[in-house]
């Protein structure tokens, strides 16, 4: 059975609503972090491409990635599954930053393959993973949860409250703080 269905979360796969790039973050990692998701995308035989300020070159370890700091532009596009581009951004070693591409997500299928690379990276790393609407950190709409070994809903989705408007989705509780309205 699938983590999300399609017609619960639909409208965070909007573009429109959420951005053709919506933000997914890792939050308190380190440089051995990174190391462990770039062994990952390894791991898996994931395509992938990085370049720095736009040069292809051949990836190098997290430590050198994150050494160049902000004078280098340094992207890794990954394709874990053909049509589904992550593309992650080296900013800092204190957090993992990628957007994925919902264009390319529209149905139960897109909505799988974002599970399944979501529980990929947190149960790689043990820690949660948020997906927010674009440039908005502070409102997770869904996320992997490492207590419940899942991709669960951290907003509530007013496609499901049109549906069932006398109760709200169980939504989980990976952040503190603002739900999204």
């Amino acid at each position: 059975m699938p983590d999300l269905l399609w017609d619960d979360v639909k409208e965070f796969f909007d573009p429109d609503l959420m951005g053709s790039l919506p933000d997914v973050r890792v939050a308190d990692t380190s440089v051995e972090t990174w190391q462990v998701v770039l062994d990952l995308v390894r791991s898996q035989g994931w395509s992938c491409e990085y370049s720095e300020d736009g040069v292809a070159v051949r990836l190098p370890r997290a430590a050198d990635m994150l050494a160049r700091g902000e004078s280098v532009d340094a992207l890794l596009r990954v394709r874990p599954a053909a049509g589904f581009l992550v593309i992650f951004r080296a900013y800092e070693a204190g957090s993992i930053d990628f957007d994925v591409d919902l264009r390319e997500l529209r149905d139960q299928d897109g909505v799988n393959l974002l599970c399944r690379l979501l529980r990929a990276i947190g149960r790689r790393l043990g820690k949660p993973v948020t997906l927010t609407p674009e440039s908005d950190p502070f409102h997770p709409v869904l996320g992997f949860d490492p207590a419940a070994d899942c991709v669960v809903l951290l907003a509530p989705s007013h496609v499901s409250h049109r549906r069932n408007s006398h109760a709200g989705p169980e939504t989980g509780s990976l952040i503190a703080g603002p739900r999204r309205r």
